[in-house]
């Protein structure tokens, strides 16, 4: 899709790019600039969160802020425009040129051809190589178009406004949702036609079925006397509660809405076995102390995470099996000869999963560089929607917070995540004897539709046996 526009020979404007994978929105976080401030090309204006990750966005030309259109805290629609940009400071003849205010102009039925040549600055960003035309603001179209147009999309095709002699007529038998969402209903068990639209144009979106899918509340009691009701306060995440306040009402977008939907379809879609395993992992912790001291570790962080990351990829080495994916739509099981493993990370704007690309081919000091990477652009909320994307399997370290263990959630397309526990002095047979020993906790779950019993009992055996004797490292890698 354009990201630029011009408004005159004097004005260009910047629109909100789709910098993730199909998002169709972004809230603006901040604004690095503001009116009458000088931009080049490629500078940072503002920082915007999807429901991905935080990103900045750069600017492709150069001018003078005319005009910022969204002030911090909006979200904004892929395409709209969010800022404009003086391109001939000081005036001379293109300053003659009026710019005709932002409500005041149409909005076109279709985006200008990029320009050619540029090169994309983010991933995912920039232009689309795609025909998609761009989605009309909201009340500019008229309601027989507006259905119109969302008819076609479903039926495959685009509607174009003007090409419509007359309302389109949708059968009540046939509820407004496009294939994803109907597949999500199917998933849910929920009837389409039971389900209220909240869409434009009365199509049904993905958080009405997840509604439908919520569970129904009790009825209320015998009706009472009515009274002052309680104080309900809405505030930022980031706001103090309010002194006196009865409840506080966070409003659930960006990242935070991202998790509940994928937690949501993942633990409806994916059958989750989970097993566990307490281990004594006492060689691993001597191993960790001798490997902070050598040369070629230099310069990176080494920690257990990184011993258990190294021994989980030798076990899916050892088991290949379980490095796969379940698809749906085609009824195949998609074994994945590479591993991107992620890492689950606790952000101020809620848990992302970042990953490591092939993983599986990382030497040790490789892969602590890149677990130390990871940790630190994800703790600056600074982890790319790419870097998210294209996972195979998962370690949760919930020992961090002094946790035993836990039964995680697959990550929506994964087959598999490792939950790691505090370890722990614990009392120990080693050898005969009980001895004072460092213990912890291992649970994985995993998709029951491709792995079995048996297949995830051998990856957490085979992890368990690594932490327990590291040599294995070098004998089974």
């Amino acid at each position: 899709m354009t990201t630029m526009t011009e408004t005159s020979a004097r004005f260009r404007e910047f629109k909100m790019p789709d910098v993730g994978e199909g998002l169709t929105e972004a809230e603006i976080l901040k604004w690095y600039v503001q009116p009458g401030d000088t931009v080049t090309d490629g500078q940072v204006v503002c920082e915007v969160e999807t429901a991905k990750a935080a990103v900045e966005l750069p600017i492709p030309f150069d001018g003078v802020v005319h005009e910022l259109r969204f002030p911090e805290g909006t979200t904004v629609d892929v395409g709209q425009v969010i800022i404009a940009v003086d391109v001939v400071p000081g005036g001379g003849e293109a300053a003659a040129e009026p710019v005709a205010p932002a409500v005041a102009e149409p909005e076109p039925a279709a985006e200008p051809e990029a320009p050619k040549g540029r090169q994309p600055v983010l991933v995912g960003y920039g232009v689309a190589e795609s025909s998609t035309k761009r989605r009309a603001r909201k009340g500019t179209e008229p309601p027989a178009a507006a259905a119109a147009a969302i008819q076609g999309e479903l039926n495959g095709h685009t509607t174009v406004a003007a090409d419509v002699p007359a309302p389109t007529v949708v059968p009540e038998s046939r509820p407004l949702a496009k294939p994803p969402v109907r597949k999500l209903a199917k998933d849910l068990g929920i009837d389409l036609a039971t389900v209220t639209p909240t869409g434009p144009g009365g199509i049904i979106t993905r958080e009405d079925v997840h509604a439908a899918a919520a569970p129904v509340p009790a009825p209320a009691s015998a009706p009472v006397a009515p009274t002052a009701a309680p104080e309900v306060v809405a505030v930022p995440v980031a706001a103090a509660p309010v002194p006196g306040a009865r409840e506080t009402r966070i409003p659930v977008k960006g990242v935070r809405k991202a998790i509940a939907q994928a937690m949501v379809g993942s633990a409806f879609t994916a059958p989750h076995v989970t097993e566990f395993v307490t281990v004594d992992v006492t060689r691993t912790m001597k191993l960790v102390a001798e490997l902070k001291e050598d040369k070629d570790m230099a310069g990176v962080r080494v920690n257990p995470l990184l011993i258990i990351a190294k021994a989980l990829l030798v076990a899916i080495k050892r088991n290949p099996e379980v490095n796969a994916a379940w698809d749906e739509a085609n009824q195949e099981i998609v074994q994945k000869h590479y591993v991107n493993l992620g890492i689950a990370a606790a952000t101020p704007r809620g848990l992302i999963v970042p990953n490591i690309k092939d993983a599986h081919d990382k030497t040790l000091p490789q892969l602590a560089a890149a677990l130390g990477e990871l940790v630190t652009t994800a703790r600056e909320g600074k982890t790319s929607p790419a870097a998210m994307a294209g996972g195979t399997v998962t370690i949760t370290n919930v020992g961090v917070f002094g946790v035993d263990t836990g039964t995680p959630i697959l990550n929506p397309g994964e087959s598999a995540i490792l939950a790691v526990g505090a370890i722990k002095l614990q009392p120990w047979v080693h050898k005969g004897k009980v001895k004072p020993r460092q213990v912890t906790t291992l649970a994985l779950s995993f998709d029951h539709r491709l792995v079995d019993g048996e297949l995830g009992s051998r990856v957490l055996a085979d992890v368990a046996a690594i932490l327990e004797q590291p040599k294995r490292l070098i004998t089974w890698a």
